[in-house]
């Protein structure tokens, strides 16, 4: 068998094999190139926030927060949109937020807190239609937990995501990022988890991609020259 009968034998089969899912990667792709990663992350939501200076009475809060068992191993005092906060991380455990002038435990948030920080995050004319206590990780969220999903009553169903015991806005997710997800996962071939591009599949899909490309490649003489002799054939 001749080298073109090879190539083309190997191209047109491979291409018929791994056709739709190069037809992904490329349809995948081009939706990322267009797309601004801010938008797919809704930055242009995001309030603006002019951290003001902390008010008086924060060293007493500090103390009486470091006296709490058990002892904390790093704080950190924050000018939020919602008031100052005293984050405090522990050697085990999970960190917890206070009151940077009482020293009172906010965490876990409840719901109003979590509803009202959301407010504060997001410039959104539509109200919080719902909002859902979340233990697990999803394919949507994979962030601190446990967590708040505040969903907002508007056309791009944005979520946001706030940690319980942190109070941070840990996750903004719309349609818009639900499609760029669901079109990453196809991407990477990784359906389940839609992180892992290292695995087998995506690796020999990759392969045969890759030879049938190769075998395409070293039919563009032999194309050339057919073309030739048919033509001159007709003349």
């Amino acid at each position: 068998m001749s080298l073109a009968r090879i190539a083309s034998f190997v191209h047109k089969w491979l291409a018929l094999i791994v056709g739709v899912q190069i037809l992904l990667w490329i349809a995948s792709g081009l939706f990322f190139t267009i797309v601004p990663i801010e938008q797919v992350r809704s930055e242009q939501r995001v309030r603006a926030f002019a951290s003001a200076p902390l008010r008086g009475g924060d060293l007493a809060a500090v103390s009486a927060v470091l006296a709490t068992s058990p002892a904390p191993v790093k704080l950190t005092l924050e000018a939020r949109a919602e008031g100052d906060v005293v984050l405090a991380e522990y050697a085990a455990g999970s960190p917890r937020l206070f009151d940077a002038h009482t020293a009172a435990l906010l965490s876990p948030l409840s719901e109003n807190a979590a509803r009202h920080i959301a407010s504060l995050h997001i410039t959104a004319e539509a109200p919080i239609a719902r909002a859902t206590w979340v233990r697990t990780p999803s394919p949507e969220y994979r962030g601190a937990l446990p967590a708040w999903r505040l969903e907002f009553a508007d056309k791009d169903h944005l979520a946001v995501y706030v940690a319980a015991n942190t109070g941070q806005v840990t996750a903004r997710r719309s349609d818009l990022w639900r499609t760029y997800d669901a079109l990453w996962a196809l991407h990477i071939m990784d359906w389940r988890d839609h992180e892992n591009f290292n695995h087998g599949l995506i690796i020999a899909a990759s392969v045969l991609a890759l030879v049938s490309t190769i075998g395409g490649i070293v039919l563009i003489p032999y194309r050339f020259r057919w073309r030739r002799r048919r033509s001159a054939a007709d003349a």
